[in-house]
């Protein structure tokens, strides 16, 4: 037996065992589906958006980044007839103090609040906040982004497309 035989095997029973201990994820869909009731009141269909860039963007009140990506996200959509935008609330809180954090920083788009222990089921569990999902015209994911956007990242992924 050689040097390297010997370590091949325990390696690949310790593969094998950390592949079985992780979690798996079922894979998002390339057209995910997305239908929310929004703070508002109204609902927000994924479907009914076809023909425009949706940025579905997760954040959550005390998301210091997710804070200030929010008026650049808002400046980008109202910019852009082409584009529109649904802000996530990732939190156990209350619509009520979501509402009154709002009315501190408003956005230009819809928010909706989903529960942290069931996510909308097309779009994986974000593992970071802020956490955005660029969705082409054709109801497509274009780019999964973990970390703040900027008016100027979102131009340089979207801009005149």
């Amino acid at each position: 037996m050689s040097l390297f035989s010997s370590f091949t095997a325990p390696v690949a029973v310790l593969a094998a065992a950390l592949a079985f201990a992780t979690p798996a994820q079922a894979a998002m869909p390339a057209q995910p589906t997305l239908h929310v009731a929004t703070l508002d009141g109204k609902t927000f269909d994924l479907a009914a958006q076809r023909g425009k860039w949706v940025i579905v963007n997760y954040w959550a009140t005390w998301c210091v980044p997710c804070i200030k990506e929010m008026p650049d996200i808002s400046r980008f959509v109202t910019a852009h007839n082409n584009v529109t935008a649904i802000g996530l609330a990732y939190e156990d809180s209350e619509p009520a103090d979501i509402k009154a954090f709002l009315a501190k920083h408003p956005v230009a788009y819809p928010i909706a609040q989903v529960s942290l222990d069931q996510p909308p089921k097309d779009f994986d569990e974000p593992r970071g906040l802020p956490t955005t999902y660029l969705i082409d015209p054709d109801g497509k994911v274009a780019k999964h982004i973990v970390g703040p956007v900027t008016e100027a990242s979102l131009e340089g992924l979207i801009g005149g497309k």
